[in-house]
């Protein structure tokens, strides 16, 4: 259930409303400065006379995922901005338009984009999952096929952005922050369902695994049968700010809310607390994974 509180305050006397579902926001909005950034580099690849499927293998791209650069829905990795005025008139105009890319977080849904933008400097990152495998876990083909399984369906364009963002949001944190400590706690019946398949239940469980070997992340599994469990109320996230602030966030079907009472974050972090107390521990964790791999 979302806690629906409103007006929380966030312990210096300001106060902050709940991030409350709203009716039409489920669908992701695209970054306006992304937008101008893929017309330019359009405009000059259209300039020089080069098609896509020339100019991609110059920058070690495909043509579907430069398509993805010049309609605003990708975010031109740095080695782009590094080589494309190369090949696009050597006027350095494409690096200066990268300087003016503001991370607007397409493909996130609205009421997450809050939160998103708190993670990328949080020093500390705690999930507890119950529905799905977080988003920071996910393998390609398990998020694609979450984005194929959505209701009302989405088109092949909303995917693809809705990829990329969850992409470019493991890259951001899990890759180039890595003295950010991370904690997932995730009921085990998630890798027994098989969504997608084997195959797919194969590229899941390989990627939890590779990551849980990271020195900052810790992944825990609460086990089918547990006689006590803290996590009942659903999935619950926290962070810690650099100023060692908490936070939470809770989210349900069509929307999301970001805690940051001092009362409320305490009572989810003791919750926490106690959850990985009941759950598996890493090492326990780590071999379920790797018998439940063999086994499939």
């Amino acid at each position: 259930m979302v806690d629906q509180r409103t007006g929380a305050s966030d312990g210096d006397g300001a106060t902050e409303d709940a991030e409350r579902p709203r009716r039409g926001s489920r669908e992701p909005e695209t970054s306006a400065s992304l937008r101008v950034f893929g017309s330019v580099v359009q405009a000059l690849r259209t300039f020089v006379g080069l098609e896509r499927a020339e100019l991609a293998p110059l920058l070690s791209l495909s043509p579907h995922t430069l398509a993805s650069i010049e309609q605003g829905r990708r975010t031109p990795p740095p080695e782009f901005l590094d080589h494309a005025d190369d090949y696009l008139g050597g006027t350095g105009a494409v690096r200066e338009a990268g300087q003016h890319i503001t991370r607007d977080q397409p493909g996130l849904a609205a009421w997450f984009r809050r939160w998103a933008s708190m993670e990328r400097t949080a020093i500390a990152l705690y999930t507890y999952e119950c529905r799905l495998i977080p988003g920071l876990l996910q393998p390609e083909s398990y998020m694609r096929k979450l984005f194929e399984d959505r209701v009302p369906s989405l088109s092949d364009e909303e995917i693809e952005t809705q990829w990329v963002a969850r992409l470019d949001r493991q890259r951001l944190l899990l890759r180039e922050r890595p003295h950010t400590m991370f904690t997932f706690i995730m009921e085990e019946h998630l890798f027994h369902r098989r969504l997608g398949g084997p195959e797919v239940t194969r590229e899941l469980i390989d990627n939890t695994l590779a990551l849980a070997a990271l020195r900052n992340v810790e992944v825990q599994l609460m086990p089918l049968e547990c006689g006590s469990h803290a996590g009942v109320d659903g999935p619950l996230q926290l962070l810690e700010t650099p100023d060692h602030k908490w936070h939470a966030y809770c989210e349900g079907q069509e929307g999301g809310i970001l805690i940051s009472d001092r009362k409320v974050v305490s009572t989810l972090q003791k919750r926490y607390a106690r959850m990985r107390g009941q759950a598996l521990d890493v090492r326990e964790s780590v071999g379920v994974l790797q018998r439940m791999r063999g086994a499939l």
